[in-house]
């Protein structure tokens, strides 16, 4: 019988305690992702974080992302590259260290920018004079739309390739391991 007291006390007690769910905000309709280049020893070489945009019908690049204007290369923060180790990208080396990713989108070709501004929302405050590098790379048609926009890299033999894809259009990007 002392038990059942105890319970049903235990129980009222319980009840009667003001009980508030959390609130959290919905999901972000461009979600944070990260894409990783690991050499063979599986350690990092280069990290990209970036949000990813999704096309829902839309006319992306011309329309959406205007050519010959600086895209933040995703959306939200400006997408950011941490690279482990200096590395070749293109024909330009890079030191090791953190950088903001800008492209520039065309219908034959992108121009690629590394910036040294970083925490940068978006391409609002982007600085020409703060860039690291350009170069210029082929714009490809994919086989099929891509619906979020997408980082993803693929070793080659002396490094590797960095794809970013949206819609119908694609860009390659070359990383060359450097020895140390």
């Amino acid at each position: 019988m002392n038990n059942i007291v105890k319970t049903i006390a235990i129980a009222f007690l319980l009840l009667s305690i003001d009980v508030q769910a959390q609130k959290f905000t919905d999901p972000d309709k461009s979600p944070l992702d990260i894409a990783m280049y690991r050499g063979q020893d599986k350690a990092p070489r280069v990290r990209v974080i970036y949000s990813r945009p999704q096309k829902k019908g839309r006319e992306i690049f011309g329309k959406l992302e205007k050519y010959g204007e600086v895209w933040r290369t995703g959306a939200n923060e400006s997408t950011e590259i941490k690279f482990y180790r200096d590395m070749m990208v293109g024909d330009s080396m890079v030191p090791a260290g953190t950088y903001t990713l800008f492209t520039i989108p065309g219908k034959k070709e992108w121009t690629v920018i590394l910036n040294k501004d970083l925490d940068t929302w978006g391409a609002y405050g982007y600085k020409k004079e703060r860039d690291l590098l350009r170069f210029t790379t082929p714009a490809r048609k994919t086989a099929a739309p891509i619906e979020s926009f997408s980082i993803s890299f693929q070793p080659t033999e002396a490094g590797s390739d960095m794809f970013l894809g949206w819609d119908d259009t694609y860009i390659q990007v070359p990383f060359e391991e450097v020895e140390e």
